[in-house]
């Protein structure tokens, strides 16, 4: 019992050493953000999470098998209207698949500013053509 108990800590020590590692990431790529756009994160939650939930996956077109990097759920700001009450913006963030698929730390930093962006993109109303026109598809 003590010997899985031990190997149950060390496992989750790793994972939350990986989740800080992740976060100072997301945290560069947020600081990477020029202004005027780094004054529309105020309007949006940033979450990290391990992988995305199958409504996530369904709402973005996508299988139980494919992965998402990162999802943007809100009203974006082009959409504001007078009357409009927006929802809370959100920008999610998927860890695990970042991860799995970007396993040299170079490249994983790279892809989550790259990510980052692109979904403040979304909140900014940039749609995903424009988006491969700019490169952030």
């Amino acid at each position: 019992m003590p010997m899985r108990r031990r190997g149950a800590r060390i496992a989750r020590a790793r994972r939350l050493r990986a989740a800080a590692r992740f976060e100072r990431l997301v945290e560069r790529a947020l600081d990477g953000i020029p202004e005027p756009f780094r004054t529309a994160l105020d309007e949006v939650a940033i979450v990290i999470e391990d992988d995305a939930t199958p409504e996530q996956l369904e709402i973005s077109g996508l299988g139980p098998d494919d992965a998402l990097y990162g999802l943007y759920e809100g009203t974006p700001r082009t959409a504001w209207g007078a009357d409009l009450v927006p929802f809370p913006n959100k920008i999610s963030l998927f860890r695990v698949p970042l991860e799995e698929d970007f396993p040299d730390p170079d490249e994983l930093a790279e892809e989550v500013r790259v990510t980052v962006m692109h979904e403040l993109a979304h909140h900014l109303g940039i749609d995903d053509d424009r988006l491969e026109e700019l490169g952030l598809e």
